[in-house]
């Protein structure tokens, strides 16, 4: 089994901090069971730049024999755009990087950043080759090792997990008038206009987009960085599910309001893939105009329990006048 040692760092030329974990052999006790789901629709959009990936057997989908007990999982949505093949492109290499590098996964919040700036040069080095392919996509990857999971996010797709019905977001949503990332921005000789980086993209982060000006550096790391930040979480039995959207998903839910759309659909019928279409569904019904595509990982075979609020302690006084009176009958019971 695996239990996290956790180192905090300072990534190289970014201003956010992050915690590397290596993984040390130990009794972890609990051990998810995962299933999962996805779908996507091409919404009001008159293209599909949407790219999802489940691969809950992540090991076996590459032929090798997984490190440790329990799940080794790997999820992914890419909201593409300006074209459907840097979304196209990740989907497909990402996993291949990760799975790739001898450090995994031991290593494993190292590994999957470098995987991230991997897949960024290797497309730039597509593109140079085809111009056609010129694009770039927003990237979220979910990995369930073990009792582990690690959220990784460049861009304004959002994980969301449930935990015994309280929504606890995974990621943070990559805007260029947030104020970390404008600092960054600012910081790499870039600049925000009009809640658009250099007055062109409406994120911060992603992979591809290299035949814009201006906005990508060596490394990945200019103005429009594809370092993802990285979140982990040692699953417990309170965990239920993990909902990971593109932005259309997010328009029109907040996180709390999904979780509380899915948690009851899968307690109807216990189906990830189904519960994916109907928040799709929903997301039509509620008027998002973006592509929409979603996947939901479940950490159980049985269907989210039914909450219920412990009965508040009453308490009850009685007044000087009801004493007095209680007193007077007890004597007279004495009498």
């Amino acid at each position: 089994m695996l239990a996290l040692v956790l180192q905090v760092r300072s990534p190289a030329n970014s201003t956010m901090s992050g915690i590397e974990r290596t993984f040390e052999s130990m009794d972890a006790g609990y051990i998810p069971v995962v299933r999962s789901g996805g779908w996507s629709d091409i919404g009001s959009r008159r293209t599909m730049e949407d790219v999802y990936t489940c691969r809950d057997n992540f090991m076996q989908d590459f032929a090798l024999e997984s490190f440790e007990d329990g799940p080794s999982a790997f999820y992914g949505v890419f909201d593409g755009h300006g074209g459907k093949h840097a979304a196209d492109f990740v989907c497909s290499n990402l996993p291949r990087f990760i799975i790739e590098d001898e450090g995994f996964p031991r290593e494993i919040e190292k590994v999957v950043s470098s995987a991230f700036l991997q897949t960024d040069a290797a497309f730039a080095d597509a593109c140079s080759v085809n111009s056609s392919l010129a694009s770039g996509t927003t990237a979220l990857a979910a990995l369930v090792v073990g009792r582990s999971l690690l959220v990784a996010n460049a861009g304004d797709c959002r994980a969301v997990l449930c935990c015994r019905g309280k929504a606890i977001e995974m990621s943070s949503d990559h805007k260029p008038s947030c104020n970390r990332e404008k600092v960054r921005i600012e910081a790499s000789g870039g600049y925000v206009y009009d809640g658009y980086l250099n007055g062109q993209l409406n994120v911060a982060r992603a992979i591809g987009d290299w035949h814009m000006e201006g906005l990508k550096a060596c490394g990945g790391l200019g103005p429009l960085s594809a370092e993802p930040e990285v979140m982990i979480r040692d699953l417990t039995e309170e965990d239920e599910f993990l909902i990971i959207g593109c932005d259309g998903i997010w328009d029109v839910f907040r996180s709390q309001n999904a979780v509380d759309f899915a948690r009851r659909k899968l307690q109807e019928h216990n189906d990830p893939l189904a519960c994916c279409k109907e928040l799709v569904d929903e997301a039509i019904k509620r008027k998002s105009l973006d592509n929409l595509s979603v996947v939901v990982v479940c950490f159980n075979s049985r269907p989210p329990p039914v909450l219920t609020a412990p009965r508040p302690r009453v308490q009850r006084s009685i007044s000087a006048e009801g004493l007095k009176e209680l007193q007077s009958f007890l004597d007279s019971l004495a009498d």
